[in-house]
């Protein structure tokens, strides 16, 4: 390490980074999915609101009003699908990013470990909410009733992402203005290197 230069402490954001690629790998995994076998996932979806037909005619009233409730249902869970792949690579590489950016910092390793991790475990979480959401909403009849049953996993992860996107912001914030500022020379005439 050169002096001056930040150490750059990887260990202490070994799980964001994990998490963050596995997230990343969970959306392409979605997408080749999604290319392949797009037709299956929506028979299956189809097939299990089917299933639960009774629900789908309580609710309308009439066989016409089931079958167009049925084919509603089926576009919401396929666009949940859709938001579980586009949330996998995004959230998964903001935990990529965060985490590097928390290696470079001079904070304390317990902080950097704490964001890295909420943003790495909400990056594979919240995904995970939307696609489990899309799977069940078509037997349950609604995709509230889908996303309320998934509670236990949204809010966990949406708060992590949340709680360790803030002290990321707060982290950098702080070794930008702060720390950086105590550490910086305080002599603007100084002519060589510093001691």
């Amino acid at each position: 390490m050169r002096d001056g230069a930040p150490a750059i402490d990887l260990g202490a954001v070994r799980f964001g980074l994990l998490f963050g690629l596995l997230a990343v790998l969970y959306g392409w995994g979605l997408g080749l999915v999604f290319g392949v076998n797009e037709d299956g996932i929506r028979t299956r979806f189809l097939a299990d609101a089917e299933g639960s037909r009774a629900i789908y005619l309580q609710k309308a009233g009439s066989e016409e009003g089931a079958t167009a409730a049925i084919k509603k249902i089926d576009e919401t869970a396929w666009r949940y699908f859709l938001r579980a792949h586009l949330h996998a690579g995004a959230i998964g590489s903001i935990a990529i990013g965060g985490s590097v950016v928390l290696a470079l910092l001079s904070v304390g390793r317990g902080p950097k470990t704490v964001a890295s991790t909420l943003l790495g475990v909400g990056s594979i979480g919240y995904p995970l909410f939307w696609m489990w959401a899309g799977m069940r909403a078509p037997g349950l009849g609604s995709t509230a009733a889908a996303k309320e049953s998934l509670q236990w996993l949204a809010i966990p992860s949406a708060g992590g992402l949340f709680v360790g996107g803030l002290i990321t912001f707060g982290l950098v914030a702080a070794d930008l203005f702060l720390r950086r500022r105590v550490r910086e020379p305080r002599s603007v005439h100084s002519t060589g290197p510093a001691a």
